[in-house]
């Protein structure tokens, strides 16, 4: 680790435009004009660069801390936290999230401390365009700036829709009643941050000259992202196809710059001999040198390996997603034709499954893993929410290195990738299919993934509902477990279906001298959705009485 002194200041730095420490987080709370001069900072390239890294280490990896330890899988139908107690179970599948819920740790009642990295944006984006600094360099990191602006306004707005759009650097002291703000509508915000990503596109590069600082490609690929979630049925109540058809346009941007591929091993792609493989757009890194380092091998691994302790399993597949992989003819489980044996529920099931989830008799960790009830094994399907073991008859094998699945280790370092080029295919799918039908062009992009998970190719022929519901379920199953279905149950308005009954776990015990399986009510896996309002997160209670122009979500009053 290298420390640059600034006057009287140090600003902590290491290799990785990400890897700051958190000892660095006092200088960060701070208007910089009160600590060091903006001659020092300001006009100095590699000052100013070290300004920004921190503000990149601002983004919080769901890999790290507590964030590892109830990741937002567990508050869709794709995960449940096997421990009682925790916030995805007490809270959020409760709806019990109230304006006055304090926001720390995993505990995400609301994104309101994005405002917090959008400061430091402006702020940087501020004094660098007041700056001498060279005019190529200039441009290049306002572009970085500005997309990292862009990124925290989108946690915002997936959030709580509608948020106040600030770009000037806010002081009381100067600005008095000036620094209190309204929100924006949904859509207002949305085309903020579109307008903001496509200012940026050109001035970025298709491949940086520094590992993990932002690409043409990610801007594209988060600006496809705003424009689907805009288009998507929660803010596009009268289904504007032109809204479809932007999307579609920004993803087909993505396919076309000839610089990403499907990596051909999936399993593989989420380890760290493969960080920034070429699918990956936009990652956040590791290093179990500093406080942003991967957790997650332990925390959401299988509890027991046979008699080695090897994880909390903090997250555990749902039942409802196993469901979702289909039948490796291509088939899904509940097409009469597919083969699949409801007795036999884990034989000739898809590549991805086998990928990606930990199931009763599969090996995992050189082991037999023994989920099954009567057998004794510390694993089995913990009936009475008692323990860390299963609730829902599953463990996660993606992501999850054996090499790693000991409590407390911490070496593991792997990145956590926030935007990946199958997406990218699957969110073209998606947008064009809604804006013209299901064209070749739409079978091309989900084939091309299906391909990759050795399926059969779709049939040809299908209506745009038939692609609409292939699609939902590949973009389902190919992101499981990378915090994508939660967002996806909002912005398609299925959260008032999926997230209002409890999840289902399988059971697997011996009657009569055979093992049957069936399905019960997941322990613990109660859900509960108000679509009146459970759609939008709250604001802060706290920020309403700091700002009285602040209007509360529907339903919070």
């Amino acid at each position: 680790m290298k420390t640059y002194k600034l006057k009287k200041v140090s600003i902590c730095i290491c290799t990785g435009v990400f890897m700051i420490f958190a000892s660095c987080d006092d200088y960060l709370n701070v208007d910089p004009r009160d600590r060091v001069s903006d001659t020092s900072l300001w006009d100095i390239a590699e000052n100013a660069d070290l300004f920004l890294n921190q503000i990149y280490g601002s983004i919080q990896s769901p890999l790290t801390g507590s964030l590892s330890e109830d990741p937002r899988e567990n508050f869709s139908d794709n995960g449940h936290n096997s421990i009682a107690g925790r916030y995805s179970r007490a809270f959020y599948a409760l709806s019990a999230y109230t304006p006055n819920y304090q926001n720390t740790g995993s505990q995400k009642a609301h994104e309101w401390n994005q405002y917090e990295n959008i400061r430091r944006c402006n702020l940087f984006i501020e004094r660098v365009n007041e700056s001498s600094l060279a005019a190529d360099w200039k441009t290049l990191r306002l572009a970085e700036a500005r997309f990292l602006r862009a990124f925290f306004y989108n946690l915002l707005y997936t959030a709580h829709g509608g948020v106040p759009l600030i770009e000037d650097v806010l002081n009381i002291s100067e600005q008095g009643d000036g620094v209190f703000r309204e929100r924006a509508s949904a859509d207002e915000t949305a085309q903020f941050i579109i307008r903001e990503l496509a200012d940026i596109e050109d001035d970025l590069p298709l491949v940086p000259a520094e590992a993990g600082r932002v690409s043409k490609g990610a801007a594209l690929a988060l600006k496809g992202w705003i424009e689907l979630f805009s288009a998507s049925p929660l803010h596009n109540t009268t289904n504007d196809l032109t809204r479809w058809k932007n999307a579609a346009d920004t993803y087909q941007k993505i396919m076309q710059l000839n610089r990403y591929t499907l990596f051909p091993d999936y399993f593989a792609m989420f380890l760290e001999e493969n960080n920034y493989n070429s699918e990956v757009i936009f990652a956040i890194p590791s290093d179990p040198n500093t406080t942003i380092r991967n957790n997650r091998s332990y925390t959401a691994a299988t509890n027991w390996a046979g008699t080695l302790r090897t994880g909390f399993s903090l997250s555990t597949p749902t039942q409802e997603l196993v469901d979702e992989y289909c039948m490796e003819n291509g088939l899904p489980i509940t097409d009469p034709l597919s083969g699949y044996d409801p007795q036999n529920p884990y034989v000739g099931r898809e590549k991805r499954f086998y990928e990606s989830i930990v199931y009763d008799g599969c090996i995992w960790n050189g082991v037999e893993i023994i989920i099954r009830l009567g057998l004794g094994s510390s694993a089995q399907l913990d009936m009475g929410d008692a323990g860390s073991a299963t609730n829902t008859g599953y463990y996660w094998r993606k992501m999850i290195d054996p090499r790693y699945s000991i409590i407390g280790n911490l070496n593991n370092r792997a990145h956590w990738t926030w935007f990946r080029y199958a997406e990218i295919l699957l969110g073209y799918a998606e947008a064009q299919n809604e804006a013209v039908g299901p064209d070749a062009s739409v079978y091309s992009a989900i084939n091309q993934v299906r391909r990759r998970g050795e399926l059969p190719l779709l049939p040809e022929g299908l209506g745009r509902d038939e692609m609409r519901h292939a699609i939902h379920r590949e973009r389902r199953v190919e992101l499981a477990f990378e915090d994508k279905r939660w967002y996806d149950l909002l912005r398609l308005r299925l959260a008032e279906e999926k997230l209002n009954q409890p999840l289902k776990a399988m059971k697997i015990e011996r009657e009569n001298g055979q093992w049957v399986y069936s399905l019960i009510p997941a322990p613990g896996g109660g859900r509960r959705f108000f679509p009146e309002r459970n759609y939008f997160l709250p604001i802060p209670q706290a920020a309403i009485d700091r700002n009285p122009k602040l209007a509360q979500n529907p339903g919070y009053q």
